[in-house]
Order: C-alpha cells, then structure tokens, then sequence
C-alpha cells in the first residue's frame, strides 16, 4: 500500500500542472482581463466627471474640442506602467512557470483589486466554507445512508414510496429556490421573524458566554443548512437505497440465508461492505461541491462571505491570483480526498488491493 500511495502522491504532480495549464492558457484568450478592467473603471469615472461638469446632461459637442476624454484614449505609458503591475510584462510561459514555483510553496501572492494577500483572503472567507462543508457532509450521511438502507428493505413498503414521494420533490425543487421560501417563511419575509437573515454569528458574538455562542452559531446556520442538506439528502438517500437493493439481489445473499444467517447479520456483515463502495466513490465530488462550488447561490441569498463567493467575484472582476489560487486548493483538495477514499476502500473491504493493479 506505501507504494501505491506514493505513486498517487507523484501522479499529483502532473495533474495539477496540467488542469493549472489549461485554465492559464483559456485565460489568455479571454477579453476583459485586470488592465482593461482597470481601464474601462477609469474612463467611466472620466466619463461620470464629465457629466457631471456638464450640470448632468449628456454632453455630445462643446467644450474644447467638444469630445468626451475617454474617446481620447489613455497614456501608453499608463498603460506600459499597469502591465507591469499585474505581471503581464512577462511572457505567457514565464508568468506560469513563476506562478507554479510560488504555489508549490503555497505563496499566492496579493490580489489584484483588494490590496491583501491572496492567503490572507482565503483564511478570512474558509470558516463559512467549512462550516456550511462539515455540517452537511455530516447529516447528509448520517440521515440518508440509514434512511436509505430502511427503503432499501422495505422496498415497495408504504413507507418506501411517501419517503420516496418527499425526496424526488426535494430533488427536484432547486435549492436557492427552497432558500428563498425558507426566508420568506421564518426570515421576516411575509409571516415568521425566527432567524436571522445574513451572518455567520451575530455582532455581539465576542460578548456572549460560550453555550451562548454555540446557540447563537446554529441560529443563524439553520436556514443555510436546511437549504443545502435538501438536494444532498436526496442524492444520497437514492444512491443508497439502489446499491443495497442491487447488491441483496445476488446470489451471495441467498447463500447467506440459506446458511441460516439472520437478516441483520446479512445485511451489515455481508451487504454493507459491499454496497457502501458506491457511496465512497462519489466522497470526493460530495466533499469538494459541499465545501466550495455547491454553496455560492446559498452564499449569496443568505448574506454569508465564504469561498464560493469570493472566487466569483474575483472571477468576475478578473482577480486573477484569486482565481488561480482556488483553482489550486480545489483541485489540491481534490486529488488528496480522492486518494483518501481509495484508502477507505480497502478499510472498508480487505480484499480490494490496489497494490495488484496499474494506478
């Protein structure tokens, strides 16, 4: 297993590089980058001084030369000068190789638009990140694995389809939209003032006692995670529910009984192991999507400032440090809780060796 696992480790390596070079290079085709932003920002303010010289009517001749200043271009010195201060300067090849060398070292430099350091950002933005990540990685799993497992066998029962009946609306209803409901209900929208509406804690977090500070953290986490946890329950309880009934169909299973080994000692000493490998493989798309790119519209309807935000606006914005350095921690994260679950596999059912097998 030491071998396998440092071949994993190694193989790191090139895919980073690769996914890192493929975005590098869509970047450089794409209009709109940090010196035109910067560029269009400055004739906009000309152009709103302007108008503003002018008692607020839209000047259109007049004044010296009756032409509005931002027709009239910029310096191309300002903007040698600009260039130089994003880094593009340099050629393509040696801005990525520089970037790459710095991020081998987790040095992501400054932002671009926000005057701090890109670590510094992240740092700020994780806790709402990991917060809304763990909770609903951890009542996901433990609500549907044993909730799909009792539909799995009492497959057909009426408990089967009314639960089945609540989880394909709850799959089907999206979640920002289930979001906004959740607030017009119990958020001071039209009927209940029960929660809060924007926040990680409140502003007196600092002042309150600890058991306080516990319940004031979930008052305002319970909408979110209500929202988020809806289409995860459902996924999950599904994936469960047709891997055990695939796996009770087979021929082991009547073996089993046949032996006289009683339903739960077949279901969970049997069953389980081999069921469960499903719901592993699918760990590393569940944990990455529920710590950064499953919660942005959940971020931004609920007022919360985490990771999946702050890299839309930088990419929006054309934050380019930003982008990258998520990029990087995305995929980093990635490529480590897939290996992770490769090495639960074998925890989970001893005779998966990946030892015997190509990576």
């Amino acid at each position: 297993m030491g071998a396998y696992i440092l071949r994993r480790l190694l193989l790191m390596i090139p895919t980073i590089i690769g996914i890192m070079a493929i975005s590098f290079a869509v970047v450089q085709f794409a209009p709109g980058g940090p010196v035109e932003q910067v560029i269009a920002d400055l004739t906009n303010a000309a152009g709103s001084d302007r108008l503003s010289g002018a008692g607020g009517d839209l000047v259109q001749g007049g004044g010296e030369g009756g032409q509005y200043r931002g027709a009239q271009g910029l310096d191309p010195e300002f903007i040698a000068k600009l260039e130089k201060q994003f880094g593009f300067d340099k050629p393509p090849l040696e801005r990525f190789v520089t970037m790459m060398w710095n991020y081998a070292r987790f040095d992501f430099g400054e932002s671009f638009f926000r005057n701090t350091s890109v670590i510094d950002l992240i740092i700020e933005k994780m806790p709402v990140s990991i917060s809304l990540g763990i909770w609903i990685l951890i009542f996901s799993y433990a609500i549907s694995i044993p909730l799909g497992i009792k539909k799995a066998v009492s497959d057909g029962s009426t408990f089967d389809v009314w639960t089945s009946g609540v989880i394909i609306v709850g799959y089907a209803v999206p979640s920002f939209l289930f979001g906004i409901l959740l607030i017009v209900l119990f958020a001071g929208g039209s009927f209940f003032d029960w929660f809060p509406l924007r926040g990680l804690v409140s502003d007196n977090f600092h002042e309150l006692p600890w058991y306080q500070k516990i319940l004031d953290y979930f008052w305002h986490m319970t909408l979110p995670l209500i929202t988020l946890l809806l289409s995860a329950f459902a996924t999950t309880t599904l994936l469960t529910k047709n891997s055990f009934i695939d796996e009770i169909k087979k021929q082991y299973v009547t073996t089993a009984r046949a032996k006289g080994l009683g339903e739960r000692q077949v279901l969970y000493g049997h069953v389980f192991r081999n069921a469960m490998l499903i719901i592993i493989a699918g760990f590393p798309g569940a944990f990455i999507s529920a710590f950064f790119t499953g919660s942005l519209l959940i971020e931004y309807i609920f007022s919360l400032d985490g990771l999946g935000r702050l890299g839309y606006d930088a990419v929006v914005k054309r934050d380019y440090p930003i982008v990258f350095a998520t990029l990087y921690i995305y995929s980093l994260m990635g490529l480590v809780v897939s290996l992770i679950s490769d090495l639960i596999y074998t925890w989970v059912d001893p005779r998966i060796d990946f030892e015997r097998r190509d990576v």
